[in-house]
């Protein structure tokens, strides 16, 4: 009896290929599609198992469905000299109804019973221009974080100069308001002087005009100062409460 053909469909189907610097884990994808309309067990295999991390490394494709496998090169010391000798097998069987132990199925699997696929593995370094554009981009990359934290500065010099300015005027009118109560006080503390002196004065049966004025602006503004203050105060309040909020 011949050998089953792959029933899986690999993408890419022949190489992989990893691409440098290999400094780093470089990582390719490996896709395995399920066109049939059977459930198809795999398990992938490498001939360097040292060198590269596989996951998933095995596992259940249900009818009409993909996987994707990432395939992990550890970093090493690359040699344009030294060819490749790594190669991948991608290796799968039709699943049997109801399979619950993998380990089983494939110890106890046929040799006729499985499908393989083998892969080898291609090392490539970047190319002129793709250095170039890494360059490029390694040394883009402090200027624009540059602009972005030189914008974010300048936007609070600007927030603060504002609140400077609207603090200024609230200041400036609580002055004029401090002046203006002053100069009520002054003029209310004159007036009652003045009252003070008629009242010493020899009291006639009748009062001059000028007389029941000044008593009449006396008892008029008893309670100018408290008056004052109040709205005083609340007129700062609302300004500083505008400020603050």
């Amino acid at each position: 009896m011949s050998k089953l053909d792959q029933i899986l469909i690999l993408d890419p189907p022949s190489d992989l290929r990893f691409k440098g610097p290999f400094t780093d884990v470089v990582t390719t994808n490996l896709k395995l599609r399920n066109p049939s309309d059977r459930r198809v067990c795999f398990k992938v295999k490498t001939t360097a198992p040292r060198r590269y991390c596989v996951r998933p490394n095995s596992g259940v494709i249900d009818p009409g469905s993909s996987v994707s496998i990432s395939v992990m090169l550890q970093p090493f010391d690359y040699d344009p000299n030294e060819k490749s000798k790594h190669k991948f097998m991608v290796q799968t069987i039709f699943a049997p109804p109801n399979v619950t132990d993998m380990e089983s199925l494939w110890k106890d699997a046929k040799p006729d019973d499985l499908m393989d696929s083998k892969l080898r593995c291609v090392f490539e370094l970047p190319s002129e221009n793709d250095k170039v554009n890494d360059v490029e981009a390694t040394r883009a990359a402090p200027v624009m974080n540059s602009v972005k934290a030189e914008s974010s500065a300048a936007a609070v010099p600007v927030a603060a100069g504002a609140d400077d300015a609207e603090m200024k005027k609230v200041l400036e009118k609580c002055k004029r308001l401090q002046a203006e109560m002053n100069k009520l006080s002054e003029e209310n503390r004159q007036l009652k002087e003045e009252g003070l002196r008629m009242r010493k004065m020899p009291r006639s049966d009748h009062m001059t005009p000028n007389s029941t004025s000044l008593l009449g602006r006396e008892a008029s503004t008893a309670s100018l100062p408290s008056l004052l203050v109040v709205i005083a105060a609340i007129f700062i309040g609302f300004f500083i409460g505008k400020f603050i909020l």
